[in-house]
């Protein structure tokens, strides 16, 4: 096989591989696939939650919705004196870049007004690149944001699009891809990926990889279900670590050269999963703190990619257009 050329496996292949008695040959070809088609630097990005808690959506894995008793953080927007702060830090910690995330199903005018002020003051302040997670967005909402500095946007598909519908009902997986499609028009690179764990069964597991490689974004958050007293998901349980590893085997396989990110869900591994993860496909992590859950640390995953023959990417001068 040119793995200049390899485009990824099928969805039958997919299905084959995940059957228990292949799982060495699974983590083989996906090592193989990740030595052979991925860049070999580790890229590191931090977050900041710049809003917190109230969203009116009604995602059953989500601390955030309204609709559920979880105690977490509640908050309006922090303003960009602490964006830029944020921005700062993840700059001296060597993250790539650095992320404003908000809570809610979309910005009003003036959020939209608030994220692009603190962009160009970020942007500024720090040498980092520029990144957002800001529900669904208009392609005029978008126009303002590149202008402002934004560079890459994430908005995630969460799992297939045949077990969405059953976990939020209050938006679709069409109203995300729209604005993903309208950033993409608009020349940003795209972050999206979802959340492992949530009953998924092996087809649909495959579903999403596959429905990731149609978005074709430049970096696929892999989040891993960590269960939040009060939300619906509640009882499901924290993901076997074989089994994580072998979704994100899967991913790798489907998607050959797109960097797969350690996200929520990190600091409920062990350091010998995460190493495994390494070793089939993971190239990229989300380090410091998330929105309702503890984030990996920067030290603790820096020092498994250079064991994994990783370099680290470190900040570059921020681009824009």
């Amino acid at each position: 096989m040119k793995y200049g050329e390899f485009k990824g496996i099928t969805r039958e292949e997919a299905l084959a591989l995940l059957k228990p008695e292949r799982r060495q040959e699974l983590r083989e070809r996906a090592h193989e696939v990740t030595e052979k088609c991925v860049e070999k630097r580790f890229d590191f990005c931090s977050i900041i939650n710049a809003r917190s808690g109230r969203c009116s959506e009604d995602c059953k894995w989500c601390a955030q919705s309204c609709r559920w008793k979880t105690g977490c953080a509640v908050y309006g927007w922090v303003g960009t004196e602490t964006c830029v702060k944020a921005a700062k830090e993840a700059e001296a910690n060597g993250a790539d870049r650095i992320g404003i995330v908000t809570s809610g199903k979309r910005l009003s005018a003036q959020d939209v007004d608030n994220v692009c002020e603190a962009l160009k003051a970020m942007r500024e302040a720090a040498d980092i690149d520029l990144c957002a997670s800001l529900g669904l967005l208009s392609e005029d909402d978008l126009r303002r944001l590149k202008e402002a500095g934004l560079q890459r946007l994430h908005c995630n598909i969460e799992t297939a699009p045949s077990l969405f519908p059953e976990l939020c009902t209050t938006h679709t997986i069409a109203e995300k891809l729209a604005t993903i499609r309208a950033a993409k028009r608009l020349g940003f690179q795209i972050c999206c990926g979802g959340i492992l764990g949530m009953g998924e069964t092996d087809e649909q597991l495959v579903e999403f990889a596959f429905a990731l490689k149609e978005i074709a974004p430049d970096s696929i958050p892999v989040n891993i279900l960590h269960p939040i007293e009060g939300t619906p998901l509640s009882g499901q349980g924290i993901l076997d670590p074989e089994r994580v590893i072998d979704s994100v085997a899967i991913l790798r396989l489907v998607n050959p050269s797109t960097p797969l990110r350690f996200a929520g869900g990190r600091r409920d591994m062990s350091d010998e999963t995460a190493a495994k993860c390494i070793y089939v496909g993971m190239s990229a992590g989300i380090a410091g703190p998330l929105l309702t859950t503890p984030g990996a640390d920067f030290n603790d995953d820096r020092e498994l990619a250079l064991r994994a023959g990783y370099t680290i990417r470190g900040t570059k001068k921020a681009k824009t257009e």
